[in-house]
């Protein structure tokens, strides 16, 4: 490198990723993306980031660390050692923060891989939704050596509000991060299950909604997802087949623990079926959809 400049290259510019980059680029870091939506990278591009596009292969060796805020582990595997993959270009001594929601088991076989590179890895999900990452203030369950939140630091202090360091052992993150997701999981599945009922008793879902949200029984998760139903408004910010997949993993961490998780289980039987009815790819609190003899709004009464 010819300057003294930190680099980090944030793969998947989705809600989530878009924030976390922008707020790199507000943090003064110079900032990379890499997205297959050549329109995520334009906005990018245009918010100040150093280059986006369709792959790292230009800039892959001069980067200090990347970020991957993608989907799932095989989209992890395939960024990191595909056709074409990132891994080999990156320079010894770069730091990998993988972020997306997987297993533990993968989060390991990732870093057993990364590490005869020369490759320090970062097992830190996250997690804030898109709002607090457009604010640079996720909160990030992370484990790893210190050598790799050393690294890492330019980035943490501009992605995070708080950073829980759960430990040196590669896996640790991913499961504070699944625990996580079932409390997720199961609090929009009890939100839209009385949302449902709210609406099969007669009772405005507007009315419900701020009894709720001003009351004990109020979540987060019920807070932000139920405005989408009672707004009729299910764009995708995390959709039904995101918490299909995390709560997959949820109950497949319980299996090999032989934990039962009787809560976790339904929730996740409720957004499987929401995505079996053809919901997957709306948000997540669509999961509501399934329940008939209801009216909701925007929404003719099944």
């Amino acid at each position: 490198m010819s300057d003294n400049r930190y680099r980090v290259c944030v793969v998947g510019l989705g809600s989530m990723g878009m924030g976390a980059a922008r707020s790199c680029i507000s943090a003064g870091l110079t900032t990379y993306g890499v997205d297959l939506n050549s329109a995520a990278c334009d906005a990018l591009r245009e918010a100040g980031a150093e280059a986006a596009g369709p792959d790292a292969s230009a800039f892959a060796g001069q980067l200090d660390a990347v970020l991957l805020l993608v989907v799932n582990a095989a989209q992890c595997r395939a960024v990191l050692f595909g056709q074409d993959g990132l891994a080999p270009k990156l320079r010894p001594g770069t730091a990998v923060m993988v972020s997306a929601t997987i297993s533990a088991a993968d989060t390991r076989a990732m870093a057993a891989e990364l590490e005869p590179m020369g490759l320090l890895m970062l097992d830190a999900p996250v997690s804030g939704g898109a709002a607090k990452a457009a604010l640079g203030e996720m909160t990030v369950m992370a484990a790893g050596s210190r050598a790799a939140f050393d690294r890492l630091r330019p980035v943490l202090d501009a992605i995070a509000g708080r950073v829980y360091e759960i430990g040196a052992e590669i896996g640790l993150g991913a499961t504070v991060k699944i625990i996580h997701q079932l409390l997720a999981g199961v609090h929009i599945a009890a939100g839209a299950e009385a949302m449902a009922l709210a609406a099969r008793a007669g009772i405005p879902l507007d009315t419900m909604y701020e009894v709720v949200t001003n009351a004990a029984g109020n979540s987060w998760m019920f807070e932000n997802r139920m405005k989408h139903v009672v707004e009729g408004d299910y764009t995708p910010h995390s959709a039904v087949d995101i918490f299909v997949k995390d709560l997959r993993l949820v109950t497949e961490t319980a299996l090999s623990l032989n934990f039962p998780l009787p809560l976790a289980s339904t929730a996740y039987a409720m957004f499987a079926n929401a995505s079996n009815a053809g919901f997957g790819r709306e948000d997540d609190s669509a999961v509501i959809k399934t329940f008939a003899g209801i009216e909701l709004p925007g929404q003719k009464r099944s």
